[in-house]
């Protein structure tokens, strides 16, 4: 089929699966109030009591006298109709928007209309992503090469895992190897097709400890520390049950683990003294006696730095709850079976606790403010608690690989929740790549999406997921913890909290395909890549509005933050109700630049005004007569910014406590 006739089929295929409506105008003088977005279209427009009201296929969409509320329909997490006029919207990102009508009837009739609009899928297709990327093929489609590149993530991401492995430097002749067992999900359909493991565990002991883990969710490597060589490994929890089973190849792995370390760092040595090494890349297993002998060429091998380290196991979970899980199948290491290893309980909270504690912080964001109880109210959300003890357990693993030089290995019961929070924070804290723009692209992917967190069930946005018992905001906390480390660390971030309301907002929004389906083998599946848009397309290197301009390159290579819950702030850009949430207008939003633009200078839009960091508006008093009502990301401040941007390091590089006001500017 030449070119024109694969156009003009991608032309029907948009307009026949996704067709345009029309809108349902309530009065005749009322028009659609926003710009539509590619694929968008309006189905009902009306007048509120103070507001125009609309609703497309994307959003809904608020404009009140002074104030405007922009919100995708994914976002929505409950619609209700209180003291018969209002609309009460709850959001999943902790918002709550209200709506005041004239007349029951019309408060009723726009409830009916939400509640059918924010319902869970019955089909995949049924989500905007896959609308809003069709027409962007059937406008772009002169401009193919064009769309195809800004709408897709970069090489830094879909080369990741070579890349990964290459830049953090594993021995891949001597101490590691990258098995394919699970080739095509095989094994295990929520972990990634290429796994990093010790070099002499065989695929058949793989399967044999997969059989052990939950979800067949086996120890797998996926971080290594470039200066001690220890590594972060993660997987499910043991299946020790009621009965107390072990498993030899399960102890094998885990303790084999430390002993690639050791390897690891002795063949440098041995490498920089001109001596030879060995393969073990088709997985051929080694002995003790094999192990010690490949170090006896070295002069350290008598000191007990060549010795493998205690291997640290974090257990994210209590020792009451890794015990109550064994009367599920499942349960914990025992110390006896595991020599040269220590186990540790953390004691962070389910996902029920966590989802409980979100709803209490929403309430109390939604609330009118009583100052003399805040905070006092805020701590009996216990959400800042949750912030903390994660921050601690990431810490923990910090300490472990860059001052003591082991190896840890994190689990918690299925391996998709907690552990993904500890891992990827603990990389984020451990390594500078990650802070940088393309480096959190790579973190998500790899910790998030490739290791199977289940973005569909926990966001509420996949096919038929009306369980709202697997609902939780996991991402959500641990891009609060990220914020967090924003605020004590400004200068050690490239991007902005502005990216980090964005990803929050899209991480629900169902605008990109990104964090559709509940695992890298359904997105395959279900060929999300082709048929929708990444997010990164957005959130991209080059749009300066997401940058962070204080980042600098030559901050702290490692970051040790301050835990404690009094160090910790209250997200208010996020979750206080004066920054309500927003979709950007149909150039910002979406990845593809007006023909004959650059691509970097398309505005970004109504993005949430909010500050880069907390203390900014003190440094801007500090350092000249920049105005304190503006955002970081405002175009017109960036100029200045970099011209003052050695005294704004100096006066905000006074640590955590030195910020200034928590108050947020304008409505979203």
């Amino acid at each position: 089929m030449d070119e024109e006739g694969q156009q003009s089929l991608e032309c029907i295929q948009a307009n026949q699966i996704f067709p345009r409506k029309h809108p349902v105008l309530e009065e005749d003088n009322l028009q659609v109030p926003f710009p539509e977005l590619h694929g968008e279209f309006t189905e009902y427009v009306g007048r509120a009591e103070d507001a125009i009201i609309a609703m497309s296929s994307y959003r809904l969409h608020i404009k009140f006298k002074e104030s405007l509320v922009n919100v995708p329909l994914q976002l929505i997490e409950s619609v209700e109709c209180r003291d018969m006029f209002q609309l009460h919207v709850t959001c999943k990102d902790c918002k709550v928007i209200r709506c005041q009508f004239s007349t029951f009837e019309q408060c009723q009739e726009w409830l009916k209309r939400l509640t059918g609009a924010i319902r869970p899928p019955s089909r995949l297709e049924e989500l905007f992503s896959f609308a809003f990327h069709a027409w962007c093929v059937d406008v772009y489609a002169g401009e193919k090469e064009q769309h195809g590149e800004l709408c897709r993530p970069g090489e830094h991401v879909t080369s990741r895992y070579k890349n990964e492995v290459e830049r953090m430097g594993f021995d891949m002749q001597n101490a590691w190897r990258i098995t394919e067992i699970n080739n095509k999900y095989r094994l295990c359909a929520s972990y990634p097709q290429l796994l990093l493991v010790p070099a002499w565990i065989t695929d058949k002991e793989l399967e044999c400890v997969a059989g052990f883990r939950s979800w067949k969710r086996f120890p797998a490597v996926v971080y290594r520390h470039q200066s001690t060589g220890a590594v972060i490994a993660r997987c499910g929890q043991p299946e020790v049950s009621w009965w107390g089973w072990r498993n030899a190849d399960d102890e094998h792995l885990v303790q084999s683990i430390a002993k690639a370390c050791a390897v690891d760092c002795s063949s440098r040595k041995h490498l920089a003294n001109g001596t030879c090494s060995r393969d073990y890349s088709n997985g051929t297993d080694v002995s003790d006696g094999d192990f010690d002998a490949s170090m006896t060429n070295s002069s350290e091998v008598e000191s007990l730095a060549i010795q493998p380290q205690k291997l640290l196991i974090l257990d994210a979970r209590s020792y009451a709850a890794a015990v109550a899980n064994r009367a599920k199948g499942g349960g914990c290491e025992c110390p006896e079976y595991y020599p040269n290893c220590e186990v540790v309980f953390m004691g962070m909270a389910n996902i029920h606790s966590i989802r409980k504690s979100f709803q209490s912080l929403r309430l109390l964001c939604t609330q009118m403010p009583d100052p003399a109880n805040w905070l006092s109210s805020l701590e009996g959300t216990k959400w800042l608690q949750h912030l903390s003890l994660l921050l601690k357990s990431a810490l923990l693993v910090v300490n472990a690989q860059d001052r003591d030089r082991r190896p840890v290995l994190v689990h918690c019961s299925d391996g998709w929740d907690r552990t993904p929070q500890i891992v990827a924070l603990s990389k984020l804290l451990l390594d500078p790549y990650y802070r940088t723009i393309e480096g959190f692209q790579v973190l998500v992917e790899t910790e998030w999406l490739d290791f199977g967190h289940k973005f569909a069930d926990r966001c509420g946005h996949g096919e038929n997921s009306d369980d709202l018992n697997e609902r939780c905001p996991v991402f959500l906390q641990w891009l609060d913890c990220v914020h967090q480390l924003q605020r004590q660390f400004p200068c050690s971030f490239e991007f902005n909290e502005a990216f980090l309301v964005k990803l929050v907002q899209h991480t629900y929004s169902c605008l990109f395909g990104t964090f559709l389906c509940n695992s890298v083998k359904e997105r395959e599946d279900r060929h999300i890549q082709e048929r929708t848009c990444s997010v990164w397309s957005l959130l991209r290197p080059a749009n300066r509005s997401f940058r962070n301009m204080l980042y600098s390159s030559h901050s702290e290579t490692v970051l040790h933050p301050v835990c404690h819950v009094r160090n910790l702030m209250l997200w208010s850009a996020a979750y206080l109700p004066n920054s309500s949430p927003t979709t950007p207008s149909d150039e910002s939003c979406a990845p593809y630049p007006v023909p004959g633009a650059n691509p970097e200078d398309q505005p970004l839009g109504r993005l949430p005004k909010t500050r880069s960091f907390d203390n900014l508006p003190t440094a801007c008093e500090a350092g000249g007569p920049l105005a304190p009502n503006r955002r970081s990301s405002d175009p017109s401040l960036n100029d200045k910014w970099q011209d003052h941007r050695r005294s704004l390091e100096l006066n905000i590089g006074v640590g955590p406590e030195g910020g200034g006001n928590q108050d947020q500017e304008g409505r979203g």
